[in-house]
């Protein structure tokens, strides 16, 4: 009986811990506080708030339907935005990480097959990294799920030559099932402003929300007068 009982605690323990981490991976700021972008600083979180520009960011891809969905619309707006990619998915679509690159926008590395870094090694994750630079030829990194420690963040500083951390101002929550498409569209239109890095993902999680926000906000933005620039890499002759 006392055996039956501690499997039946484990079990249930083990069914708590999955549920908490689960729930702790949907706890996320839509905006990025203050407090936190000073709590890192040396990560670029915005950019300059001067001007009425605003950086799309596209995470997870290429994709060969969704990325070429996101080009087509960002080409009727003159709209330049950063792409952070994954290496393995480069690798399998090659073509449309071109066409990214050829029609002026910017690419960053989004390490080889989108590791969690609480979940690996040091070397582990460096070396994922470092795969994918094979691939993705850029000195811009965004970390998946925005999870890097202080020490992993000093060794991309420390890397030669260095990378620079890029990470949000807004998340349009297009990742997130609890999410609708309107609410997607209603973080972004409410939460954007000068200068603001807006995350979306071109992937096949995230399409239907994506597809449905990103022509929407190009055109209201575009309409108020706002410009959308690409963050530039930081690789000598770029």
């Amino acid at each position: 009986m006392f055996l039956m009982l501690l499997n039946i605690d484990r079990r249930l323990n083990r069914k708590f811990n999955g549920l908490f981490n689960f729930i702790l991976r949907m706890l996320y700021f839509v905006r990025t506080p203050l407090w936190l972008q000073r709590l890192f600083p040396g990560r670029t979180w915005e950019m300059d708030r001067s001007e009425k520009k605003l950086y799309l960011s596209f995470d997870d891809g290429p994709h060969p339907e969704h990325t070429a969905f996101v080009l087509d619309e960002l080409k009727k707006y003159g709209a330049k935005a950063i792409f952070f990619c994954i290496g393995n998915n480069v690798r399998q679509y090659p073509e449309i990480y071109r066409r990214i690159i050829d029609e002026g926008h910017s690419v960053g590395n989004h390490t080889q097959n989108h590791l969690n870094s609480r979940k690996v090694s040091d070397s582990v994750y460096m070396n994922d990294v470092r795969e994918a630079a094979g691939y993705i030829d850029s000195r811009l990194f965004r970390p998946p799920y925005g999870r890097l420690n202080r020490f992993r963040e000093k060794l991309f500083k420390k890397n030669i030559p260095p990378y620079r951390l890029i990470m949000w101002t807004v998340l349009s929550g297009d990742f997130d099932p609890r999410l609708s498409k309107e609410q997607c569209l209603e973080n972004v239109m409410l939460r954007s402003g000068n200068g603001s890095i807006i995350v979306f993902h071109d992937s096949e999680k995230a399409a239907e929300k994506m597809r449905y926000v990103l022509p929407k906000m190009l055109q209201s933005f575009y309409e108020k007068g706002f410009a959308f620039e690409r963050i530039k890499d930081i690789s000598p002759g770029k």
